[in-house]
Parts: C-alpha cells; sequence; structure tokens
C-alpha cells in the first residue's frame, strides 16, 4: 500500500456473542488483515468492560502469531501505570522470542478503566495517583540497554529471555504529553484519534518537529482513526451506529455489550448522552471506499502522519472484515 494501514482490535463483544467465537473471529480478522497487505495488528488493554474482551494484549499477540506469518503484532497498548515494568519486559521479550522481528511495544499512561478496578489492578491507593510515569519508562527501557543507574535498587536485575531485545516501543496518547515525550525519548509516537476530542495536528506536529533521535532514528507517528466503510453509505451508517450507544451507556455508568445496530438506530439518546458521544461522532470516518479515502487522506495531509491505523468497532464481525476488505481495496 501506499499509505501503510494497519488495524486496531478492541476484539468487540456484542450481546449474545460468545468470548471464544469472538476471540476466534479476531484472529480470522488478523488472518485477512495479512492477506490484505495491513502492516500490523494491535490489541488495547481494557479492564472492566464487558463489551471490550482485550484484557491482555500479550495472550492475544502469541496466539494470534501462530495463526498468521508475516503481520507485526503489537499491543495498543500496555497500560504501564498498571503494571510493574519488570514484568512488561519480561512479557514483550519472550513475546519477541517467539515471534522474532514481529512484535511491537505500544505503551500507554491510562488506566484503559475505572478508577476502582484501576486500583485492583494495582493494589494500592498511592500507586494510583502517583506521577511516575516516566521513571516507569525510563526502568522499563533500562532493563532492555542496560542503563538502570549504579545505584538503581534494580540495576542487578537482568529481564529474560536475555538473548533478545525489547520490541519497538511506542508512546500512544491523545494530547501533547505523549508527543512531546516519545519526541524527546526517540520513540515512535501513536494518537488515538479514534477516540480522542482533541483534534491531532498539534501533537502529531509538535512530535515531528520535537524528535530527537534515540530508539529511532526518524520520527514515525501512527494515527489512529473510527473508520466505517460499507459498499453503500446506509450500509456503513448502520455498522457505525452500535459504538455509539456503547460509549453513552459507558459514559452513564452503565456498561453493557455492544447492541446490535437495529437497536442501535432506534436508541433514543438522551441531551446528556448525545453530549457525551459528540467527540466520538465527530470523530468517525463513516461511508464508501471512495469517501472514506479522501477522509482519511485529508486526515494524513493535515497531520503528516507516517501510517494510520484504522478501528472499526463493530457488532457484527463480518461487516467489519468487509470494511477493512474495502478499505484496503481503496489503496490497491
Amino acid at each position: 500500500m501506499a499509505l501503510p494501514l494497519s488495524l486496531l482490535d478492541l476484539v468487540p463483544l456484542g450481546r449474545g456473542a460468545t468470548s471464544h467465537a469472538t476471540l476466534r473471529d479476531s484472529v480470522e480478522l488478523a488472518c485477512a488483515a495479512e492477506r490484505l497487505g495491513y502492516r500490523r495488528v494491535w490489541y488495547a488493554e481494557h479492564h472492566n468492560m464487558p463489551g471490550i474482551a482485550t484484557t491482555t494484549p500479550e495472550i492475544l499477540i502469541a496466539h494470534v502469531g501462530q495463526a498468521t506469518t508475516r503481520i507485526r503484532l503489537g499491543a495498543g497498548g500496555v497500560m504501564l501505570p498498571n503494571h510493574a515494568p519488570l514484568k512488561v519486559a519480561e512479557s514483550y521479550r519472550l513475546l519477541e522470542a517467539l515471534h522474532p522481528g514481529r512484535i511491537d511495544l505500544g505503551i500507554g499512561r491510562a488506566p484503559g478503566t475505572d478508577m476502582v478496578t484501576a486500583l485492583a489492578l494495582r493494589r494500592s491507593r498511592r500507586a494510583l495517583v502517583a506521577d511516575d510515569f516516566v521513571d516507569q519508562l525510563r526502568e522499563l527501557m533500562g532493563y532492555d540497554d542496560g542503563t538502570l543507574p549504579e545505584g538503581h535498587p534494580f540495576s542487578k536485575i537482568r529481564a529474560m529471555p536475555d538473548d533478545v531485545r525489547l520490541p519497538p516501543i511506542w508512546l500512544l496518547g491523545s494530547s501533547d504529553y505523549s508527543a512531546h515525550l516519545a519526541a524527546d525519548l526517540g520513540l515512535g509516537f501513536a494518537f488515538a484519534g479514534h477516540f480522542s476530542p482533541e483534534p491531532p495536528e498539534g501533537p502529531m506536529r509538535a512530535y515531528r518537529e520535537r524528535f530527537r533521535p534515540g530508539r529511532l532514528e526518524q520520527p514515525h507517528a501512527i494515527l489512529a482513526l473510527s473508520v466505517f466503510c460499507a459498499d453503500t453509505g446506509e450500509a456503513a451508517k448502520r455498522m457505525a451506529s452500535s459504538v455509539l450507544v456503547s460509549i453513552a451507556k459507558l459514559r452513564a455508568g452503565r456498561p453493557d455489550r455492544m447492541p446490535p445496530p437495529d437497536e442501535a438506530l432506534a436508541y433514543v439518546f438522551t441531551p446528556e448522552e448525545e453530549i457525551a458521544i459528540a467527540a466520538f461522532r465527530r470523530a468517525q470516518i463513516v461511508g464508501t471506499p471512495p469517501d472514506v479515502r479522501k477522509s482519511i487522506e485529508h486526515a494524513v495531509q493535515q497531520t503528516a502522519a507516517d501510517e494510520v491505523m484504522i478501528a472499526s468497532h463493530t457488532f457484527e464481525p463480518a461487516a467489519r472484515l468487509r470494511s477493512y476488505e474495502l478499505v484496503a481495496g481503496a489503496w490497491t
């Protein structure tokens, strides 16, 4: 593809579906993405969300790696404050040993859940409010390149296996913070344009302007977009409807599995729900292949993105697969 396209799979759990069938569909989607020429598939970390099955990206990466041969697989991402950096280093070195040259490590600083669940993960109220993301990130990289200072309490620890390096690290974000940090450390940057209420242009251009060589010699910015593509405009709108209801209920404190499109299209949003989903509705790219290509190209032009990562959070697996097929076809 002239424009590198990738895929973000949240493994959506629709009402009435089983986790077994949903995960099987995600494996089939990754295999299809490989055939269609997508560069990578990433899985996000979410907890206590009934409609999302990606609680543990590294398990999915290991599993999907057995069914594919070429496509890159990664976390988009690991929510680092939820984990000990040593555990992340060991997990992703092990994945790199299993699938050499095919693994990506995306790192985020959000909890990926509500605060009560984050507390259950971190086991400490102090950890819940600690502002130590940069320290955690440097510790993670230190296990890999031996840069933990002599006086560091963990400087003698070897992250195993030690005959492989960590895969490429990407910082994920929806603001200037991660863009600036990724640029300063010479890491890749991925902007969460599929849900961020903030426009991506500023952070993505700031990343490129501030970039200093580090683990990467040149900047590489990925723009994630929420895309729903179908043979007709009406079919695309139908496909895009379910996630809006899911988001409205989540924001209202009533998380639920994703409803089918017919129910979603008939759903009457309250004024408060309309406000809650307004940014998500604006972020959606919905339409036929020519319409979708035009919108993606405009977004790339505005942000100078090196790559686009498409998130199609849908109820129907067949419609989701068809959407990715049509988008890929628009670039061939």
